[in-house]
């Protein structure tokens, strides 16, 4: 079984490779328009994926100096992550489909397809839940000895 620090450390390489990669795909989208500019979410894309990388590394160094059990830093890990991935994912649909310049504004769309505003917001509410809960989990973790040291 992965540790948390090991978790992390993937998430940081499968992101860093992403924005490698969707910056040779903002790159061509860049050389074959008129204006030189990619599509807004090809953009958030490839600059998401690079900046949550790093995120991971600050996860993954919040696990190492948490006192929590390793289950817990775990879970604290892995649940923004799964988090950050989504954000890409759907980031890189937008993208693909060229669909929107704005994911937020209504009504809400994905390709032909347009969204409940309630499936947005419950995803939205649980996305902020999920990365700030779980950091939070870590630096209490970091802060438990350091405010109640014996």
């Amino acid at each position: 079984m992965l540790t948390a620090v090991q978790i992390a450390q993937l998430g940081c390489g499968l992101f860093f490779l992403t924005g490698l990669l969707t910056g040779i795909w903002k790159y061509r989208c860049m050389m074959n328009s008129p204006d030189a500019q990619a599509p807004v979410y090809v953009d958030i894309c490839h600059r998401t994926a690079l900046m949550y990388a790093f995120a991971c590394l600050v996860l993954a160094e919040f696990a190492k100096l948490s006192a929590w059990p390793a289950a817990v830093n775990a879970w604290a890990v892995a649940v923004p992550i799964v988090f950050f991935a989504s954000a890409v994912m759907m980031y890189a649909v937008h993208g693909m489909l060229r669909d929107t310049d704005n994911q937020l504004r209504r009504p809400h769309r994905l390709g032909a397809a347009t969204l409940p505003g309630a499936f947005i917001t419950l995803y939205m509410v649980a996305l902020i839940a999920g990365e700030v809960g779980g950091f939070l989990v870590l630096f209490a973790g970091f802060l438990k000895p350091i405010l109640f040291a014996a």
